[in-house]
């Protein structure tokens, strides 16, 4: 089912107005019917989107030194655009370019490395298939895009459909950017390219409409034969789609039913493409930081909590939810031991073993409200306690801890959902480093991270793992972390003022 709602600009259509205020009003609903819908929808398909499973990348390289980290902030983010001629990729593109009209966008096109004819296959050009793999140059766009993603100007081909050859034209001078677009029928065919998007949207078209649009193209703008039109796209465009087209829809990370006529899903798109731009530089900085999977449930319930008319008891209960996530995520990075059991079929199945020696450890207070799904996920674990105690914008003073006595032997999930300036995990960090626990044993989980408190806590403890749901834009004047959720701890607790006043009032 396709959902036809109202939107200004929405997957990001705040990743546009920024992904992380994507909210209900910029979906034209009340924060009542987005719940309903976010325990409706499977996250696969919204607004006719769908999302099979966009994976954050992580660099495997050391903690870089400075002029590493440079170099990897010039890296671009690359989206590949995928799918059946005249399906509307081109009106895709175009649409995401306009709305991403604060960053440097590139589009290369992967018409542009065709190879050049030969007089054999020239004059037999009817008898060409154009939508095989084999007639690109996929040798020339892996060092044009290297060259791009190394911070270099390229000269890009300017093919020429007249001649068949692409030296005719001055090539295109393209410029490092901040985004690059690969858009191309065959674009996720090699798995050398495709290893280089951050983000992969396959254009999903119906047949007759493609058909229909093929006709009106060719014999209009290139003034062919209706005829010949058909006879070609009988004899090479449709078993191309079959056979090599088609098949890497599976590779994609978006499909968009209907390309450029869905204004929905593109304007999701942009809003997430913006909050991903924040999230992937630093996700290449420090490979210790992993933000988890974002998908439309968790983007609701994020929209949920971050709302002031939020009510304590929905607040709670969607915080919980997203915890759970955060916490399920955290334990995946746990080490595991490989384990044979036999199943009541008496057959082997060779899996993996928890790890047992764990412990958690809560920042008091806010970090309490971790310790359920802590303890929902693994049963009878030992939680130690924290409190630190805040002096103005950078003091921080150790006011009280108890740990288990064991905790050096122990892996550690470090317990706060709020990484603000990143003061308080330091000192946090700090205290179990002196207890004996090894950096690398730490899992430090939170609901929200500010650039700031990342950047201070990964360069100070570059072995520690950070498990967040989403990067927040920044600090405000006050050191509070913006959009952010408030005060987290008396909106979990019910003791903010509005709640108090509720009660008083109820009373």
């Amino acid at each position: 089912m396709i959902y036809s709602v109202p939107c200004n600009k929405s997957l990001n259509s705040s990743l546009f107005t920024s992904l992380r205020s994507y909210n209900t009003r910029s979906m034209g609903m009340e924060s009542k019917s987005v719940a309903d819908l976010i325990e409706a929808s499977s996250g696969v398909h919204f607004s006719g989107f769908h999302m099979n499973g966009l994976q954050e990348r992580h660099s495997n390289v050391d903690q870089p030194t400075t002029s590493a980290t440079d170099n990897i902030l010039m890296q671009p983010f690359v989206i590949g655009v995928a799918g059946g001629a005249a399906s509307g990729k081109t009106t895709v593109c175009d649409m995401i370019i306009q709305q991403l009209h604060d960053q440097r966008v590139v589009l290369v096109n992967q018409d542009s490395f065709y190879h050049n004819l030969t007089p054999e296959e020239h004059a037999r050009v009817h008898e060409y298939n154009f939508d095989h793999p084999d007639a690109f140059d996929n040798e020339k766009l892996l060092a044009s895009m290297d060259k791009l993603r190394n911070g270099q100007a390229v000269d890009i081909p300017n093919y020429d459909f007249k001649s068949y050859k692409n030296n005719v034209f001055p090539p295109r001078r393209v410029n490092p950017s901040d985004v690059i677009i690969l858009e191309g029928i065959l674009i996720f065919h090699d798995p050398r390219v495709r290893e280089l998007m951050n983000m992969k949207i396959f254009v999903d078209t119906d047949a007759d409409v493609r058909l229909a649009r093929r006709i009106r193209r060719d014999t209009v703008e290139k003034n062919r034969d209706i005829g010949t039109v058909l006879d070609q796209y009988s004899k090479f465009v449709k078993p191309a789609f079959d056979d090599f087209i088609l098949p890497t829809k599976k590779y994609a990370d978006i499909i968009i039913p209907r390309g450029g006529d869905n204004h929905v899903a593109i304007d999701l798109i942009v809003q997430h493409i913006r909050t991903k731009l924040g999230q992937h530089d630093l996700c290449k900085i420090y490979p210790n930081l992993y933000v988890i999977h974002s998908t439309f449930q968790i983007r609701g319930m994020h929209t949920l909590i971050r709302d002031s008319q939020t009510t304590k008891h929905d607040f709670v209960f969607y915080a919980d939810r997203l915890i759970r996530l955060v916490v399920e995520h955290g334990l995946g990075h746990l080490p595991f031991t490989e384990k044979q059991v036999v199943t009541p079929t008496e057959s082997v199945y060779t899996g993996v073993d928890f790890c047992k020696r764990l412990c958690g450890v809560s920042i008091i207070r806010s970090g309490e409200s971790m310790e359920n799904a802590l303890r929902a996920c693994c049963k009878g674990i030992k939680i130690g306690k924290i409190l630190i105690h805040r002096e103005g914008d950078n003091g921080q003073q150790l006011i009280y801890e108890k740990l288990p006595q064991d905790i050096s032997d122990r892996h550690v999930l470090l317990l706060d959902p709020i990484l603000g300036t990143g003061n308080s995990a330091v000192q946090a960090i700090s205290l179990l480093l002196r207890k004996g626990v090894p950096e690398s044993n730490i899992i430090f989980l939170n609901l929200i991270s500010a650039p700031q408190g990342i950047h201070v806590v990964c360069k100070r403890f570059p072995r520690l793992k950070i498990v967040t749901s989403e990067i927040e834009s920044g600090l405000n004047e006050d050191y509070r972390v913006i959009p952010g959720m408030g005060e987290f701890g008396d909106r979990y607790f019910g003791t903010d003022d509005d709640d108090w006043q509720e009660v008083t009032h109820s009373k």
